[in-house]
């Protein structure tokens, strides 16, 4: 009987260890940085188009879903060029912890998720589901042929806050594009720091990356750029939704971090990257969700 219960203990154990591993595998942490944009899109479309429960749980499953699949291909794609990155060498599949044929079943059933929650959200968003799935996975192949991969990967993540959009209203406005372009420099301009890391690896390998192109101190100048048009994009958002004081100062704190990003790190320091990375732009876009919240919560209130 004893035996019996460790078995069982043991069998909870490895599965509950087999999640953690494709939740690192995928980052799964990291979606704090685009899921709080789209949930801002999603409070802000409610105000014309009610939201329903059943709208958010299926907007949420396909969030989860467009994001592991990207990420699961993303890590097989890059398996073979990660093997040889000391950075990159204990991922999960090139110190196989995970197989390439596990991998590949986890993209195969986190796409079909995204699929099918694009179905249930509507006919528009199952039309639109295959390109998207398509434009998330070609990120993977970038870096191959062009140093705007990291352009590219704020683009394919920026249509989160878009996609969101569509599934509440049932329809696009251009004025969500603001939030997207805010989105898309925010993720291009920390990805290119990060990038920082690997500038003489890439160009060993021959990858391409605003880094290994220019050189850290010019990829800083692109980087710092990129973040100063996203806190523009954001202001606009406050007066293309008629935002509320409570919105702007928020954006003004997210100006503040932003700031503080570019001073934790330097062209000939890059110790605090992940602090800069994890830590200051989670609370970018956390800050930014709950100032459009709370800016919501004002207005239908007072």
């Amino acid at each position: 009987m004893t035996e019996g219960v460790e078995t069982g203990r043991s069998g909870r154990g490895r599965w509950g260890e087999r999640i953690l591993t494709y939740g690192r595998m995928i980052k799964f942490t990291h979606t704090i940085f685009a899921l709080p944009f789209a949930l801002s899109a999603v409070a802000l479309a409610q105000r014309r188009h009610p939201l329903t429960l059943w709208d958010l749980v299926w907007m949420l499953a396909a969030m989860v879903g467009a994001r592991s699949a990207a990420m699961g291909f993303n890590r097989i794609a890059d398996a073979a060029i990660d093997a040889r990155n000391p950075r990159t060498a204990v991922r999960e599949i090139p110190s196989g912890k995970l197989s390439l044929s596990a991998a590949t079943v986890f993209v195969a059933v986190f796409s079909g998720l995204f699929v099918l929650s694009a179905a249930m959200l509507g006919r528009l968003c199952l039309y639109l589901s295959i390109p998207v799935l398509g434009a998330l996975f070609f990120y993977s192949y970038t870096k191959r042929f062009t140093w705007l991969a990291h352009l590219y990967l704020g683009f394919a993540i920026s249509l989160a806050p878009a996609g969101a959009w569509i599934a509440v209203a049932k329809g696009f406005s251009p004025a969500i594009l603001l939030l997207s372009g805010a989105l898309m420099t925010y993720i291009a301009g920390f990805d290119i720091l990060y990038a920082c890391q690997d500038a003489d690896f890439d160009r060993d390998e021959g990858l391409c990356s605003i880094p290994a192109r220019f050189g850290p101190r010019r990829s800083f100048a692109i980087a710092a750029g990129l973040h100063l048009l996203s806190f523009l994009f954001l202001a606009a958002v406050h007066f293309a939704f008629d935002m509320g004081p409570v919105y702007a100062v928020g954006v003004c704190i997210i100006g503040v971090l932003y700031v503080v990003e570019h001073r934790l790190v330097s062209p000939d320091d890059l110790c605090r990257i992940d602090i800069a990375f994890f830590h200051v732009n989670s609370v970018v876009s956390v800050l930014l969700f709950f100032s459009v919240l709370a800016d919501e919560f004002l207005r239908h209130h007072l």
